[in-house]
């Protein structure tokens, strides 16, 4: 006979409310492995279905708003949840349901509102981006916007440290605990993001490196926050590991493709490549 199971009975549980990414590079598959590389058992609500690569987005099909209801009742229902993120929400509806579905279990969410890519392109409609305002930001932990999409948030241009640490207060006006202005597409030597916790504003200062390859950034960045806070760091604490996490990944990023490869969310792990 075989020797007795050990089940892992104290894994926290971390659920990511976002599309999926055919390529693998962002999305869910990009948090789950973020979740399983920090500690974590990673669960899914899947919004939208996306055919793409690391070229480009082929096509985008969402998924029907109750059923991504239905998918984040099933996992807090039975694992709960220690800790969530959104990342792609697609349609006014869906970012509807999913703050219902926050607001009903008492999730600890970090928003990742994603709706400007890093070529300035919107990728969602103005009724989603003004649910995401009123209805999301109000019962979030934690929102990290990069620049562009702080500065449509605020109907402003974004363009300097001072720039960001006002956005970071203004945007805490919307209701979010915490602020988080990523500064990755600004012309600085160093990438400084700037976090605002409900009272302070400090600067997170950290390298940058000449690399292409940085798919998945900004989701790799939240999932990690998200990680941390469903292991039980302070947020404020969440965001500096996640930082430094994040870092690791673009520093260690994968040359696969033809196009913009992702970033390394298993770099830390024992063989992992690049490490």
């Amino acid at each position: 006979m075989g020797s007795p199971a050990q089940p892992v009975t104290d894994l926290p549980i971390a659920l990511t409310i976002a599309g999926s990414d055919s390529g693998g590079g962002a999305g869910i598959q990009a948090d789950l492995k973020v979740f399983f590389a920090l500690g974590c058992h990673g669960t899914s609500a899947v919004t939208a279905l996306t055919a793409q690569n690391t070229i480009a987005v082929v096509d985008i099909h969402e998924v029907p708003p109750e059923f991504v209801r239905a998918q984040i009742d099933a996992v807090a229902g039975d694992f709960g949840v220690d800790a969530a993120k959104t990342g792609m929400l697609a349609s006014a509806p869906i970012v509807e349901a999913v703050a219902a579905a926050v607001r009903d279990h008492h999730l600890r969410v970090v928003v990742d509102p994603v709706f400007v890519s890093k070529h300035r392109d919107r990728l969602l409609s103005e009724d989603a981006v003004t649910g995401l305002k009123n209805d999301l930001f109000p019962v979030a932990e934690i929102v990290t916007p990069n620049l562009y999409e702080a500065g449509a948030l605020l109907g402003r241009d974004i363009g300097s440290i001072q720039g960001m640490k006002d956005a970071a207060r203004a945007l805490g006006d919307l209701g979010p605990r915490h602020v988080l202005v990523k500064g990755g597409h600004t012309d600085h030597e160093r990438a400084v993001d700037v976090l605002f916790d409900g009272s302070a504003v400090v600067e997170l200062d950290g390298p940058r490196y000449d690399t292409e390859d940085t798919h998945g950034t900004g989701c790799a960045l939240s999932a990690a926050i998200a990680a941390r806070i469903a292991l039980g760091d302070p947020t404020s604490e969440a965001v500096g590991f996640a930082k430094d996490f994040v870092s690791g990944a673009i520093r260690r990023g994968l040359r696969i493709g033809k196009g913009f490869g992702p970033v390394n969310p298993g770099w830390s792990l024992p063989g992992a490549a690049g490490s």
